[in-house]
C-alpha cells in the first residue's frame, strides 16, 4: 500500500494539488526587434542568425523544442570577502598570475569575481535582481533554469528567494522560466533526498517545476537513489555569510556543561566566528564568545563553569571572519508522523533568526560526561522504509544521469550533458531519439584535458576552429558560442542545455596539491576574466550585453518565432476621446511591476544597492495612422506621474536601420513638453538631438495619446513600417546598461516593437 506522502507527491505531479494558475501575459517577445552593440540584428521569422547564416532562416514556432539555462545560487553563500575582481586586479598588475603572494589577490580558495554584473556585485537572494533575471531569460526564450547543486549544497535561501519572487511574478501575470536541479555527478543521493524532502514533497511552488515526460525533471543518476542511500539524512555545510547568522534550537534533557557545533572552513586559515547561547529563539543572551583561527571541521564549544539546567535553548553563529560554516543535516525523510516527532526532539535550524530546513550538528556535553553527544541524529529508517522511500523518490522524478566530462560523451541512454568541447555529442533517450545537447560559452579545457580557464590556451569565448586566438586577436563576437550553436542546430535535439548565466565567481587556487592540467601559480578553474569566462548575463564593460542578444538570436533559430503582427486599418484618433483606441491592433504588451524599487545588500555587506528610479510602469501600447498623422498610445499600470526628467519618451526608428540615429532611433518625442497640449519632436543629427517640430499630447489618468505629423518623421509613404520604444526615467544616454536597471522601457532592454501597416 502506498504511503500518504507518496500519494500527495503523485497528485502534485499530475497537477491536481497545484494552485490555480494565473493567465500569463503574452508580450510576444519572440517578435521583438533588436540589434546588439556589435551591430548584429536578432533575426525575426524568415531571417538568418548573423554568425551562422548557413543554418537557414528562423522558422515559425516549433513544438517540443526546449532551452535550459545553467543558473547559479551561490553568490554570497561562501563568504563575502572582497569583492576581489580579477579584471581590476589584472589591470593593476598584468603579471599578477605569476605572483601568488600579491596583496591584490584575496585569500586562497576565496571567491574571486571575473567581472562585475550590470546589476553590481549582487548576492543570489537579491530579489530585485531575481525579478530582472526572470524577465530577461523569458524574453530570450529560455524555458527552464537549471540550478547548480553539484557541490553537495542545495542553497535553500537562494532558491527559495527565487521561487518566492518568480511565483509572485506569475501571480502578477508575468512569465518566468521554470526550474530544475543538476545534482552531484557521482554521489547525488544526499542532495536528491534533501531537495525532495524540503521542496518537492511539501509541494512548494509546483507551477515552477519543469516537467519532462510528465514528471519533475532532476539531473541525477537514478542508480544512486537506492535503499542504502535512504539510511541517513543528507549532510551538507551551510556557509555563514558576513553580517548574517546561523542558528539551531535544541532541548537539553538534563544539566549540561558545554554546547557547540562542527564548523567547516573549507581548508582555509584565519577563520573566526562568534557563538552565542540564548534561553530561546529571540530570547535572553546567556553566554557569548569569539573564536579565532578555527580549524577545518573543528568542534567549537561554549563552556560553562556552572552547568545550565535542562530545557529549551538556542545556539547561534554570527560575526563570520574568513570562510566558515556549520555542518547541517537535511530534513529526515520519514513518514510524516515520525518526522514531526523527530522535529520536536531535535529542534529547528535557523538563518537570520528565521526557521530553515534541516538541523545544525550540535554537540552537547552533559554534566559528568567525559565527551559530547551529537543532538538530533534521527532514527535510522527500517529496511522497509528505506525501500519505500527509494521507490517514492524514483517514481516522483524523471531522471537524467548527468555526464560530467566535456570529452567522453554519453555512456548509455537517458543521459544529459551540461558542457562539452566542440563538436558536442548528441545524447539520446531510451527510444533512440536525439534528446539533448550542451551549448557552452567557454570551456576550461586544454589539450583535450580538464584544465583551468586562467590558462591562456583554454577554450575561451573566442575559441573557434580548434584554437584559442592570441590575446590581441580575441573579440566580443562569441565565436565559441556560435560554433556550439551551429553544431547543436545541425543535430536539432529536443532540449539544449546552455552554460551559463550567472556563475561570476571562482576560488583562487595554487599549484600545490591541485590536479588540474595546465595549472599555474595563481589559477581559477571555471571563471577568470572577460575572455576566459562563460556567463551570458550582461557585464559592466567588456562585451556588455552582446552575449544576451546572441543567446536570443540562436534560441529563435532553434525554437522558431512568430511574425510581428500587422496593424489594423487606417483610423482617425481624437485626442479628446481615448475610446477611439478601442479596436486598434496590435496591442503591444509590456511586463508589469518592473518598476519595483531595489534596496538590497551587496556582496560586501557594507554595500547597499538602491534604485528608486521606477516611476511609470508601462502596461500596453498602440499605434495608429491616417494620411497625415501618426498616433501613439501608452497605458501605464497606475496613473501617469506629473512631468519630470526623461518623462514618457517615445523613440522611433523610422528607417529600421540600427546604424543610424541614437541606438538606432532617429526621432524622440516628448523630451520637452510644452504648454497648451504640445510637446517636442526631435531628430538625431550629428550626434545630438535637434528639435524639428512639435506634436499634440493628451494625458489623463493612466493613458497618454500623441499625434505626430508624418512629415516630421519622414513616413509619408504607404504602407509604413518602423520600430519604436517607450522609455521613462531610464538614463540610457549615459550608460546603455541602464536599459536593464532604471525606470521602465517598453519593450525591455534594447528590444523594439515593430509597426507595419
Amino acid at each position: 500500500m502506498k504511503s500518504i506522502p507518496f500519494l500527495v507527491g503523485a497528485l502534485l505531479v499530475l497537477g491536481i494539488a497545484a494552485r490555480a494558475q494565473t493567465v500569463l501575459r503574452d508580450t510576444r517577445a519572440d517578435a521583438w526587434v533588436a540589434t546588439d552593440g556589435l551591430g548584429r540584428a536578432v533575426p525575426l521569422r524568415g531571417e538568418r542568425v548573423v554568425d551562422t547564416p548557413a543554418l537557414g532562416v528562423v522558422p515559425g514556432p516549433r513544438a517540443k523544442k526546449f532551452v535550459g539555462m545553467f543558473y547559479f545560487l551561490w553568490l554570497g553563500e561562501h563568504g563575502q570577502q572582497g569583492p576581489f575582481d580579477n579584471t581590476l586586479i589584472m589591470q593593476r598588475d598584468p603579471l599578477a598570475l605569476e605572483k601568488p603572494d600579491s596583496p591584490l589577490w584575496g585569500p586562497l580558495a576565496a571567491p574571486h569575481h571575473w567581472g562585475q554584473s550590470a546589476f553590481g556585485y549582487y548576492t543570489s537572494h537579491d530579489e530585485w535582481v531575481l525579478r530582472r533575471h526572470a524577465q530577461m531569460l523569458s524574453d530570450a526564450g529560455v524555458d527552464v533554469v537549471i540550478f547548480d547543486v553539484t557541490n553537495q549544497l542545495t542553497y535553500p535561501r537562494s532558491y527559495r528567494a527565487l521561487c518566492r519572487v518568480w511565483s509572485q511574478m506569475r501571480r502578477e501575470g508575468n512569465k518566468t522560466p521554470q526550474i530544475a536541479f543538476l545534482t552531484p555527478f557521482w554521489e547525488p543521493a544526499n542532495v536528491v533526498k534533501t531537495l525532495y524532502s524540503d521542496f518537492y514533497r511539501p509541494g512548494i511552488d509546483p507551477e515552477l517545476w519543469f516537467r519532462w515526460q510528465g514528471k519533475p525533471l532532476i539531473l541525477a543518476d537514478p542508480a544512486k537513489i537506492n535503499d542504502a542511500a535512504m539510511a541517513a539524512p543528507a549532510r551538507s555545510a551551510a556557509a555563514l555569510a558576513i553580517g548574517e547568522t546561523l542558528g539551531q534550537s535544541f532541548r537539553a534533557e538534563r544539566a549540561f556543561e558545554a554546547i557547540g557545533g562542527s564548523f567547516p572552513t573549507w581548508n582555509t586559515k584565519e577563520s573566526g566566528v562568534t557563538l552565542s547561547l540564548y534561553d530561546r529563539v529571540g530570547g535572553k543572551l546567556l553566554v557569548r564568545k569569539n573564536f579565532e583561527n578555527v580549524a577545518d571541521n573543528a568542534t567549537v564549544s561554549l563552556q560553562f563553569p556552572t552547568p545550565l539546567p535542562a530545557g529549551n535553548y538556542y545556539l547561534e553563529q554570527s560575526g563570520a571572519k574568513g570562510t566558515i560554516g556549520w555542518w547541517t543535516l537535511g530534513s529526515a525523510i520519514l513518514p510524516e508522523s515520525d518526522a514531526k516527532a523527530v522535529q520536536t526532539q531535535w529542534g529547528s535550524a535557523f538563518v537570520n533568526g528565521q526557521p530553515s530546513s534541516g538541523h545544525r550538528e550540535t554537540v552537547i556535553r552533559y554534566s559528568g560526561a567525559s565527551k559530547g553527544t551529537t543532538l538530533g541524529i534521527p532514527p535510522t529508517p527500517s529496511p522497509e522504509q528505506r525501500a519505500e522511500l527509494a521507490r517514492e523518490i524514483g517514481a516522483f522524478f524523471t531522471f537524467r544521469k548527468p555526464q560530467a566530462s566535456y570529452f567522453e560523451g554519453p555512456t548509455g541512454a537517458d543521459q544529459w550533458s551540461w558542457l562539452e568541447v566542440s563538436p558536442q555529442h548528441v545524447f539520446k533517450n531510451s527510444a533512440g531519439e536525439a534528446e539533448q545537447m550542451a551549448v557552452g560559452v567557454a570551456q576550461n579545457a586544454v589539450d583535450g584535458k580538464l584544465s583551468v580557464l586562467s590558462n591562456p590556451r583554454a577554450h575561451g569565448r573566442s575559441f573557434h576552429d580548434g584554437a584559442e586566438p592570441e590575446a590581441n586577436a580575441t573579440d566580443f563576437r562569441g565565436r565559441n558560442f556560435a560554433e556550439q550553436w551551429g553544431r547543436a542546430m545541425e543535430v536539432d535535439p529536443q532540449f539544449l542545455f546552455v552554460t551559463g548565466w550567472n556563475e561570476w565567481i571562482a576560488g583562487r587556487f595554487s599549484r600545490e596539491n591541485n590536479p588540474f592540467y595546465g595549472i599555474g601559480p595563481v589559477s581559477f578553474v571555471d571563471q577568470f576574466n572577460a575572455e576566459f569566462s562563460r556567463d551570458i548575463e550582461p557585464v559592466q564593460g567588456a562585451h556588455g550585453d552582446a552575449y544576451y542578444y546572441q543567446l536570443s538570436a540562436n534560441i529563435r533559430r532553434f525554437k522558431g518565432a512568430r511574425e510581428p503582427q500587422k496593424a489594423s486599418a487606417s483610423k482617425n484618433i481624437s485626442l479628446v476621446n481615448f475610446s477611439d483606441w478601442l479596436g486598434v491592433l496590435p496591442q503591444y504588451q509590456d511586463d508589469l511591476f518592473d518598476t519595483t524599487p531595489r534596496n538590497e545588500e551587496g556582496w560586501n555587506p557594507k554595500t547597499r544597492y538602491t534604485n528608486t528610479s521606477g516611476r511609470n510602469d508601462f502596461e500596453m501600447m498602440k499605434m495608429a495612422r491616417n494620411g497625415a498623422s501618426l498616433f501613439a498610445y501608452a497605458r501605464t499600470r497606475n496613473a501617469i506621474t506629473p512631468r519630470g526628467k526623461e518623462w514618457m519618451n517615445l523613440l522611433i526608428d523610422s528607417d529600421r536601420n540600427a546604424n543610424t540615429g541614437w541606438l538606432g532611433f532617429d526621432y524622440r518625442v516628448n523630451a520637452s513638453p510644452a504648454p497648451q497640449g504640445r510637446t517636442s519632436v526631435e531628430r538625431w543629427v550629428n550626434g545630438g538631438w535637434r528639435t524639428v517640430g512639435s506634436a499634440a499630447i493628451r494625458v489623463k489618468g493612466r493613458e497618454m495619446t500623441l499625434e505626430i505629423p508624418r512629415t516630421l518623421l519622414g513616413l509619408q509613404s504607404n504602407p509604413i513600417a518602423f520600430d519604436f520604444k517607450w522609455m521613462d526615467n531610464v538614463g540610457a544616454n549615459t550608460d546603455v546598461l541602464n536599459l536593464y536597471r532604471n525606470g521602465d522601457t517598453a519593450p525591455n532592454g534594447r528590444f523594439k516593437y515593430r509597426f507595419e501597416g
